[in-house]
């Protein structure tokens, strides 16, 4: 859609008609789509989890604290991913921005929790005020589709990475993992019956039990959600609520756009916006980070699979989610009780086509110079303003294209 469309469009995207029934959603239903679903979740409940507790294990909070952190991401966000992805028949999977997650986490150590807290509700607001006023499609549309996805790979290119890590690291588990993906990617009939990265997972529980490595601890199985008062401090608010909308708005939700439109849907941007402001108000009296439309969730559900039925992706992972934050405590500590090269090849080989789309589209036609400058930055690391890299990825993209690159623009 171009920018003069999007600016002419209804201002909040309505849904399609007829709201799919609970026929249609069995008929769309797939063993890929279920499949995508499953591994969406898995990558959102293994990894990301993994920034939560270190940041709050290292700002100090306690156990309580954490697991109604992890309870507000999960059953609140799984809500909602079902909801939207079922009125707007897309896979849109809501979970939490992790860049906002590292913000908060270098704050705990000068900042209450309550005054962070406190942040997390302005930061809604905010978020849903900019949302109100439907500029966000408009800016989205004016945004070059290669910077944006330029910055998406460079987000991308860890998992990848961690994927090449894992196999010098610890292959009795990584090479199990990665032989199966390849033979049942290299053999269709066999595919069609086993998702290749539904065997590389089978493969990589049976490496870790015969290798003895499985060891779960600690007790405690069902998620006690803590309501907790808020804090509103100018410290707290002029330190967090700027960075934290930045990363739902820009970096988050601009990844997860890109990615949707990029597998050619269409999402509700604005109404996105909105949800996200909505949805983070609840999720701040629990103790969670804000809500956003996540990248790399999003790409997994919509790494096969017909365009049409990939919406059932969505609802199983929301669904899913919302298991998941009930018994948050049982399900971490099972996750995490299996060797980190678990985790590393899972992710990376279910990101793999998601990393080459994110290549192709930066730097196959227009912008080149721009989405080169975009990667390099966001894979740097850098985060001045402690904004992540990814922000000033799409900025310095946009920068140098602007300066270079102006007749890309024109056309």
């Amino acid at each position: 859609m171009s920018l003069d469309e999007e600016t002419r469009a209804p201002r909040f995207e309505r849904p399609p008609k007829p709201v799919a029934g609970p026929r249609r959603v069995r008929r769309d239903l797939t063993g890929t789509t279920l499949t995508n679903g499953v591994i969406g979740l898995v990558f959102s409940a293994t990894g990301p989890i993994a920034v939560i507790l270190a940041v709050g294990v290292q700002g100090g909070l306690t156990p309580a604290q954490l697991a109604s952190w992890i309870f507000g991401v999960f059953f609140l966000n799984g809500i909602l991913t079902v909801l939207a992805s079922w009125l707007y028949r897309r896979p849109l999977a809501f979970f939490w921005t992790i860049p906002g997650t590292v913000v908060v986490g270098g704050s705990l150590n000068h900042l209450t929790w309550a005054e962070v807290l406190g942040a997390f509700v302005v930061t809604a607001l905010l978020i849903l005020g900019i949302g109100l006023t439907g500029w966000v499609r408009a800016v989205m549309a004016a945004l070059p589709m290669p910077i944006v996805m330029a910055m998406v790979a460079g987000v991308f290119l860890e998992f990848g990475l961690d994927l090449v890590t894992a196999l010098g690291l610890d292959p009795g588990v990584a090479v199990p993992m990665v032989v199966v993906f390849v033979l049942l990617s290299a053999l269709p009939a066999a595919g069609r019956r086993l998702p290749p990265i539904l065997g590389a997972l089978l493969a990589g529980a049976v490496a870790v039990a015969v290798s003895g490595r499985f060891a779960p601890a600690g007790s405690g199985w069902l998620a006690e959600p803590l309501l907790q008062a808020p804090r509103f401090t100018w410290t707290a608010l002029l330190e967090l609520v700027v960075p934290l909308a930045v990363t739902v708005l820009v970096v988050q939700n601009g990844q997860g756009v890109a990615v949707l439109k990029q597998a050619g849907h269409e999402p509700p941007t604005n109404v996105v916006t909105v949800l996200c402001g909505l949805w983070s108000l609840p999720a701040a009296a629990v103790g969670a980070v804000s809500t956003c439309l996540t990248g790399p969730t999003n790409a997994l559900l919509v790494a096969s699979g017909e365009r049409e039925r990939q919406y059932t992706a969505g609802l199983v992972c929301g669904a899913g989610a919302v298991v998941t934050g009930l018994f948050a405590p049982a399900f971490v500590r099972l996750m995490l009780a299996t060797p980190p090269a678990f985790i590393a090849v899972l992710g990376g080989l279910a990101m793999l086509r998601a990393l080459q789309s994110a290549f192709v589209t930066a730097f196959r036609t227009k912008f080149t110079l721009g989405a080169l400058v975009a990667f390099l930055v966001t894979v740097s690391g850098v985060q001045p303003l402690n904004i992540s890299a990814a922000f000033w990825g799409l900025v310095a993209g946009l920068a140098v294209s602007a300066l270079l690159e102006r007749g890309d623009f024109r056309s």
